[in-house]
């Protein structure tokens, strides 16, 4: 059996795997090229008890750039330290 792994980062809103038997390879590689699936952490495939890691092959086959990890969340990350500069402000 093979299966598709395909983990989601919603930022602050937390992660989404998405798991489907069903999916094919080419149906992974359509859905991220059509933008259903966005800000992906990684895709694991699993065949016969062994995961590798093919994100960076699937992007390429899809033909979106490899967008690095630093800084994509910036505005959580504002929104994170406006809220710790308010918990040590003055009452």
């Amino acid at each position: 059996m093979q299966y598709f792994v395909v983990m989601i980062d919603y930022g602050r809103r937390g992660r989404e795997a998405i798991v489907d038997p069903e999916v094919t390879r080419r149906e992974v590689i359509s859905r991220i090229a059509s933008g259903e699936y966005r800000n992906i952490s990684f895709i694991h495939e699993i065949a016969d008890s062994c995961v590798d890691d093919i994100t960076a092959e699937i992007l390429a086959e899809a033909a979106l750039p490899d967008i690095a990890d630093a800084g994509a969340d910036l505005q959580a990350n504002r929104f994170d330290h406006i809220r710790d500069l308010r918990k040590h402000e003055r009452v």
